[in-house]
């Protein structure tokens, strides 16, 4: 939806923003990143929304990408993490970091978001490994890793094609791209991040 912010509401973690859409304001539940993105109150602001319909409530979320919505219905498909522990989990950590975490089963790293002990941020990791990397958490934060973008994308397809999980694939090339600098080709990165997945 294309509207203006009228006004926000911060707690700890995610918060609120008032969205007036031709004269209707209407009360968006949104993550910490995403009420930072969406500038200055009285600005025109486009945002991605999420309806919740429940037996007794009709609460509406908003994202400020279309990815960080993507994540938060990956999130909360696990069970015991609700709208509340997913905006928490998406205000604590940038998409790239969370996908990583996942990718690398770092559970510590989840539970640094409010409201995430230690079981659930091992539930979370574990039902999500192999799941992040089909939402491309880190080629959302670093597009020349999506699969159709040269030789970090074909890095990539080439770890997938030996048997590594997407996550576990785009992590080690990842991190292999970051080590060798922009200029790598295919050949260094692709020995590289087997390396490094092989860990």
């Amino acid at each position: 939806m294309i509207a203006k912010l009228t006004g926000r509401l911060d707690s700890s973690g995610a918060g609120h923003a008032v969205i007036d859409v031709g004269g209707v304001g209407y009360l968006v539940e949104a993550s910490a990143r995403t009420l930072d993105a969406l500038g200055p109150t009285g600005g025109e602001v486009t945002i991605h929304t999420e309806m919740l319909v429940g037996e007794d409530f009709l609460r509406l979320l908003g994202f400020a990408r279309a990815e960080e919505r993507d994540w938060f219905r990956l999130l909360t498909s696990v069970q015991g993490v609700g709208a509340k522990v997913a905006l928490a989990i998406l205000s604590a950590l940038e998409i790239g970091d969370l996908q990583r975490a996942l990718a690398s089963g770092d559970s510590a790293m989840i539970a640094r978001a409010n409201g995430v002990g230690p079981k659930l941020a091992q539930r979370i990791t574990h039902e999500l490994k192999d799941k992040a990397g089909a939402l491309g958490g880190i080629a959302g934060s670093n597009p020349a890793l999506s699969a159709t973008s040269g030789p970090l994308g074909d890095a990539v397809t080439a770890l997938t094609g030996l048997g590594f999980k997407p996550g576990e694939a785009s992590a080690a090339v990842a991190a292999a791209s970051e080590e060798l600098g922009a200029g790598a080709n295919l050949d260094a990165l692709v020995r590289l991040a087997l390396k490094k997945a092989a860990k």
